[in-house]
């Protein structure tokens, strides 16, 4: 017979936090100030800012019939083309955010020790993990699982984060 105390552990979730270091310092990013990861209601109303545009595009621009299809469409170029370039879409830029690459974790394929390249902190993703990063938010799942530091996994995957101005 299987207890409660057999399974309290997963059904409780993975811990949360990094043991009482700052969210991002993981990452190599600063606890707060510019350069620290952006808060989520930040993250949040700003993907509402860049939904609403790109519906207000689709519904001028497209026919009724491909309206809905037509917004994710807009939505996923503008993403692509504009965090793989200036490193933020438009609600980004109005809620003074902006996305980045990086420095991931030691991986157990890295030497203990080695040094790892931090692409700096004003490295915007390329076109490439523009694309990995935005297919993975428009599938929606991988955006709202989030790892102790509140990345979803469309960040984690992509090497990126978002951060303050």
């Amino acid at each position: 017979m299987v207890d409660r105390e057999d399974v309290g552990s997963w059904l409780e979730g993975p811990p949360v936090g990094n043991g009482g270091a700052p969210s991002g310092s993981r990452l190599g990013l600063p606890a707060t100030g510019s350069g620290s990861l952006a808060p989520l209601g930040r993250r949040l109303i700003a993907l509402l800012i860049d939904w609403f545009a790109c519906l207000a595009i689709a519904n001028v621009f497209l026919p009724a019939d491909a309206q809905q299809l037509g917004t994710l469409a807009v939505f996923a170029v503008e993403n692509v083309l504009l965090v793989g370039t200036v490193g933020g879409t438009l609600g980004h830029r109005l809620l003074g955010i902006r996305v980045r690459r990086v420095r991931p974790p030691q991986t157990l394929l890295e030497r203990p020790g080695a040094p790892v390249a931090d692409p700096g902190p004003d490295a915007p993703p390329n076109l490439l993990l523009a694309v990995v990063r935005t297919v993975l938010l428009c599938l929606v799942i991988p955006a709202v699982v989030w790892d102790a530091d509140g990345r979803g996994l469309h960040d984690r995957s992509a090497g990126t984060a978002i951060v303050r101005r």
